[in-house]
């Protein structure tokens, strides 16, 4: 039975552990090169693992692109 509770604990370590996180998302405007999303995206890394004490290897970033036209902010769309 020990064992079972060993393994019950490995496996919610795997599924909870404090290293399965963060999943940043981030949205803006479509057109920003690879290389200015790399610097930012490492830039996000350094901050997540000073700040949340997770590993570099545990923050996940997620890019999407919004064209203009899909955007508005105080109600007025920024395509105008």
């Amino acid at each position: 039975m020990a064992s079972l509770s060993a393994f019950a604990a490995f496996i919610k370590s795997i599924i909870f552990g404090r290293d399965k996180m963060p999943l940043i998302q981030i949205q803006l405007f479509e057109g920003r090169s690879d290389e200015v999303k790399r610097e930012y995206a490492q830039a996000i890394t350094e901050a997540a693992v000073k700040i949340m004490g997770c590993s570099a290897d545990s923050v996940d970033i997620i890019y999407q692109d919004v064209k203009k036209s899909d955007w508005a902010t105080a109600g007025k769309m920024w395509s105008n």
